[in-house]
């Protein structure tokens, strides 16, 4: 009941709203400026509205959302580092074969699962744990880019990517929690 009662309300809103002219908040724009000291906000943004149903979302909500865009963007990088490991024939030198296998471990084995249970945690509201995992988080782009000696390889946009997305995840989980 008490459900049907606050959508009947915001849907009253809405309407009132919409005949006087005014806008419904931009929640996306609104959570990429609050954190826009730590994050670029057309990343941000971009980012965010990708993902179904975040115009109407909160900052808690876009949390959840950029935390699993994180996830996404580390397993893709994870795979893209495995790959390029796995390559024979000469392709890949021993010491790039080395690092690639690093980025891979990295990814796999410290960032991914950090981030899938700061999720957890942060859905459950849970913010001590979940801030607990904040550097965990982190360490598979910056130490993927050290791994292959620079941001400059076959790594560099997918660790670029992943830094900024895991940044949006640090920045909302601190702008609700601190």
């Amino acid at each position: 009941m008490r459900t049907l009662v606050v959508a009947a309300a915001a849907l009253i809103l809405y309407a009132a709203g919409a005949a006087l002219g005014v806008a419904p908040a931009d929640t996306v724009a609104d959570s990429c400026h609050a954190i826009s000291d730590f994050v670029d906000v057309d990343f941000c943004t971009s980012r965010l509205r990708s993902v179904p149903g975040a115009a109407t979302a909160d900052r808690f909500g876009h949390l959840l959302m950029a935390t699993d865009l994180a996830v996404a963007s580390g397993v893709k990088a994870q795979d893209l580092a495995a790959a390029a490991a796995a390559r024979d024939g000469g392709v890949v030198d021993p010491g790039e074969r080395d690092a690639m296998r690093a980025c891979a471990f990295l990814y796999g084995a410290a960032s991914v699962p950090g981030l899938r249970l700061l999720r957890r945690y942060a859905a459950a509201r849970a913010w001590g744990p979940a801030h607990a995992l904040v550097m965990l988080t982190m360490d598979a782009g910056d130490g993927c880019d050290a791994a292959v000696g620079g941001s400059n390889g076959r790594m560099a946009g997918p660790n670029h990517e992943f830094d900024q997305l895991s940044a949006m995840v640090t920045a909302l989980l601190n702008s609700i929690n601190l």
